[in-house]
């Protein structure tokens, strides 16, 4: 059996333990030959390295280990990228959760003017890695899963048409998880689903499982009342804000009780709600600091300050899982479903083709083929459609160093109240990232 060369692309992300471990734990079924981590930020990945450096030489010491800022060495013979960048770290975040609040519109990663400005971040990061990998490993597969995946995937797209990479997010399998808890299964693996929508803006039509019955209405009877926080899933996403994004998705269902909707759509259908439960001075990315943050990093401290990773707990997680099944169904071509983020091209016949759609599609050595979902409701298309046209104007903002195109975007998003607020947002929100954006006209 093959055995396969990795890079993690992002080397010094808190999710970087979770994707070593997860490549350990399915060896059998994913044989590994290398794993390289590559960082820009020397500082940051030296201390995940030098820890899973000693983890990797206790643990699995035929395995070739290294971290490195150098691309050529980085991307040189392997057969995978898996990337999860994040360009201008948390301290950027910050700005996207805190600056659109001070005009009372709803701060948060993905979505909204902080998803845009993000977005437009990510956009030369991710493309950078790619021209790596297609320099040094012409025959590699990149598995993006970098946010805002909506706004990177629409800009491969333009950009990188013909580049062998999929486009990806964890978030919902991390939702299908908790389902499968509903109805007594132990993994999203044990649905059969059909879901259509952007990425963090999807809904589930049908829910079965291998024998075929219908799982739908015991898993609405759970959302009904307690959203997805009665789905015990797993641990990834338990601070404070997740319990409160988990518990609405009862009040996003109830838009719609015939689908089954994500998580972030309560950005789009309960901005309010969003914003009287906001702490500007506290947001998603102070408890990531205090919380996943402060614990890697310290876990990280301990391996090298006793130089052994023995009698330390170190756990894989459903981030990891994920990517781990998308690269052995590549690898392996066993044909599995995946949600994946790519060009609709008439998998939802009554949406823009052009649009990147996440749809469950078959995945194998070849790469995938989408399961169209035919038409969608007027509701749902509505939505995407205003959505879809935010994340094309940003990605065209980028490309043509359009001020006016970013202003359009921020109007049109559905958080945004008035052209009046999108624009001094905006003008915030350029001054924040004028070390990262492209000088724009």
């Amino acid at each position: 059996m093959k055995k396969y060369g990795i890079t993690v692309a992002g080397g010094g992300s808190t999710f970087t333990p979770g994707i070593i471990l997860m490549l350990m734990d399915n060896l059998d079924r994913f044989p590994i030959r290398s794993i390289k981590l590559y960082d820009n930020d020397k500082n940051r990945q030296e201390k995940i390295g030098k820890a899973f450096s000693i983890y990797m030489r206790e643990n699995h010491e035929d395995i070739e280990f290294i971290y490195t800022t150098d691309p050529k060495e980085a991307f040189s013979d392997i057969d995978f990228v898996m990337a999860q960048i994040r360009v201008g770290k948390y301290e950027m975040r910050s700005h996207d959760e805190k600056i659109p609040p001070k005009h009372g519109v709803i701060g948060q990663e993905t979505c909204g003017p902080g998803g845009i400005a993000y977005g437009l971040r990510s956009i030369g990061g991710v493309l950078e890695v790619l021209d790596y990998m297609e320099k040094y490993s012409p025959d590699a597969w990149m598995l993006n899963y970098s946010n805002p995946a909506a706004i990177v995937a629409e800009a491969t797209r333009r950009l990188r048409p013909n580049s062998k990479i999929l486009n990806i997010c964890d978030m919902p399998i991390d939702l299908m998880y908790k389902m499968a808890d509903m109805v007594g299964k132990n993994s999203w693996k044990d649905l059969d689903v059909s879901y259509f929508g952007l990425n963090h803006f999807g809904w589930w039509t049908e829910i079965y499982d291998h024998d075929g019955n219908d799982l739908m209405p015991k898993i609405k009877e759970h959302v009904s009342k307690n959203g997805f926080y009665d789905g015990v899933g797993t641990n990834q996403h338990v601070d404070e804000s997740w319990i409160e994004t988990f518990t609405k998705a009862k009040d996003v269902y109830a838009v719609d009780p015939s689908t089954i909707p994500n998580t972030y759509l309560k950005y789009y259908l309960y901005p309010d709600f969003v914003m009287e439960h906001t702490d500007i001075n506290h947001t998603r990315v102070d408890e990531v600091r205090e919380g996943r943050e402060k614990e890697v990093f310290e876990l990280c401290d301990k391996i090298i300050e006793n130089n052994t990773a023995k009698g330390i707990k170190l756990e894989a997680d459903a981030h990891a899982s994920y990517i781990v099944d998308l690269a052995a169904a590549l690898a392996e071509n066993t044909k599995e479903t995946f949600l994946l983020i790519v060009p609709n091209d008439g998998a939802i016949s009554n949406f823009d083709p052009t649009a990147m759609v996440e749809i469950p599609c078959i995945v194998g050595k070849n790469g995938y083929k989408k399961i169209c979902q035919g038409q969608i409701p007027r509701f749902q298309k509505g939505l995407m459609e205003e959505q879809v046209a935010v994340e094309k104007l940003a990605v065209e903002a980028w490309i043509e160093h359009s001020y006016q195109k970013l202003w359009q975007a921020l109007t049109l998003s559905k958080t945004v109240p008035s052209a009046k607020v999108a624009k001094e947002i905006l003008d915030d929100l350029l001054e924040a990232n004028k070390d990262f954006w492209p000088e724009l006209n």
